[in-house]
């Protein structure tokens, strides 16, 4: 994209009214991330910077709702369409507890509000939920334990001001959470943005392969953090997740023996089987499915899987923005004492897809994979998709490999702070193999100036986003929806 195609789009983006979710598929190819053009890295850097002149860096700090703003329950009712009826109560449940849990299931609300606020033009390969509780530590398949961003349903190519803005405003509303006053939670906003400028700048003088090759190890991550006892909390976590084994651990917590044969443990409603598990037409839709996820490895992984054979398939409820999608666990087997566990998760409709164009793959598990391949340092080796018979679209991974989750809860405003740049640093080194660096570090600049600016949108968002909770528990206590509320 041209600089002058791109200052275009971002102006539509700005002023354009969003178009519903509902015409997405009638919506053009989405543009591809902004790569360099053969132009040096002071020529892009200057490129970068010319692009103030139609969107100025201080602009980013306005967040105003406009007056045909959507009713967020709406969006949230419009997005649970597709979703597993028996489930949605959870999900609204889930998102009630606290205006971050809201945040974290509310992707769709905010992807409609960024749609009217200014962008650069500058695209990158987008996670599309980046909020703090998606950036986690996971082992690399040749078992090193890296930090970096570790959810991608809603990825897409896009403004890297979204992510970086729902990123920020995560920030402020844990720190709101968490009970840190209102200047020490828009600091770690502010922490987000100058980590990921400085970074960004560091990598716009790099090679396009050292780039593609940078990554995040935890153990030179942790020598980042000064509070002792987080360090040896997280220490501990790491030394647990390493030495965990399937078979010993994740196998009887979740399996058990009937009729001499092994069956995931049903836990309503957070685990259980399909009603028609166990027929005929379920075996052969699982059969069919399986095939063509198998189709989507390379040679060699398929060697691999081609050692298990399949035991049991249940429906399991994660997380919040995903509860009420087709999800669940997978139990195969090499032999008796060999299991593994894949995760496959339903993957929709993009929530950018409606206010940036379709995605160009047919299978929306095939977006999510190539998103997450282009965006994370390392992949699970079992990453691939299929399409189900009766037209569902999904992606498979690992279920456990030592994954790693923040516990922000339990973080300071020191702890919080130095998380924050963990994940601006993480999140400008996923921009930077899909898009251009030099051009982004040339909006960005040397000073502060975009950094405050972003740290007001993310305070002034992170009220908005109290608004939208306030907004469903009312439609709760009306009735409109119905909401489970777990012990």
């Amino acid at each position: 994209m041209n600089d002058k195609a791109a200052n275009k789009k971002s102006h539509k983006a700005k002023h354009d009214k969003p178009q519903p979710a509902e015409v997405a598929s009638e919506l053009p190819v989405v543009a591809p991330p902004t790569l360099p053009d053969g132009q040096d890295r002071d020529a892009r850097i200057a490129a970068g910077k010319a692009r103030r002149q139609q969107v100025s860096r201080g602009v980013h700090a306005e967040w105003m709702p406009p007056s045909d703003r959507r009713d967020p329950v709406e969006i949230l009712i419009e997005s649970s369409a597709g979703r597993l009826p028996e489930l949605l109560p959870i999900r609204y449940g889930r998102m009630l507890q606290s205006p971050f849990t809201f945040f974290r299931g509310a992707a769709a609300v905010m992807a409609a509000d960024l749609a009217r606020t200014p962008a650069s033009g500058i695209q990158v390969q987008a996670c599309g939920d980046c909020h703090l509780l998606n950036f986690g530590a996971f082992a690399t398949p040749e078992r090193k334990l890296l930090f970096d961003l570790n959810d991608f349903d809603e990825t897409l190519p896009g403004p890297w001001e979204w992510d970086l803005k729902r990123l920020a405003a995560s920030f402020v509303i844990a720190g709101r959470n968490n009970g840190f006053p209102d200047a020490a939670a828009q600091d770690t906003a502010r922490a987000v943005a100058r980590s990921y400028r400085e970074h960004m700048d560091e990598l716009s003088g790099m090679r396009a392969l050292d780039v593609w090759y940078a990554h995040i190890e935890m153990d030179a991550l942790l020598e980042r953090f000064e509070d002792a006892d987080t360090v040896r909390r997280a220490r501990k976590r790491i030394a647990k997740a390493a030495a965990r084994d399937v078979l010993e651990e994740d196998y009887p917590a979740l399996v058990s023996e009937e009729g001499g044969k092994p069956r995931i443990r049903d836990n309503p409603p957070l685990i259980y089987h399909p009603e028609a598990s166990g027929t005929a037409a379920f075996e052969e839709t699982l059969r069919t499915a399986f095939a063509g996820y198998r189709e989507s490895l390379p040679d060699d992984r398929r060697l691999l899987l081609d050692r298990y054979r399949i035991e049991d398939l249940a429906i399991k409820v994660v997380g919040v923005g995903s509860v009420g999608t087709a999800c669940g666990i997978l139990l195969m087997l090499a032999e008796v004492d060999d299991p593994l566990f894949l995760q496959v998760k339903e993957a929709r409709t993009s929530v950018l897809e409606p206010y940036l164009g379709r995605s160009p793959y047919a299978c929306r598990g095939q977006r999510v994979v190539v998103g997450q391949r282009l965006m994370q340092s390392a992949s699970d080796i079992f990453l691939g998709w299929t399409v189900s018979p009766s037209g569902r679209h999904f992606y498979v991974r690992q279920l456990r490999d030592m994954k790693i989750k923040p516990m922000v809860e339990l973080f300071d405003v020191d702890v919080m702070t130095a998380y924050a740049e963990a994940c601006g640093w993480a999140l400008a080194r996923a921009h930077a193999r899909s898009g251009d660096a030099a051009r982004i570090s040339g909006y960005l600049g040397k000073s502060a100036r975009f950094d405050d600016a972003l740290t007001a949108f993310a305070a002034a968002y992170a009220y908005q986003n109290e608004r939208d909770h306030a907004a469903l528990m009312q439609a709760v206590r009306a009735g409109r929806i119905e909401a489970y509320l777990e012990r």
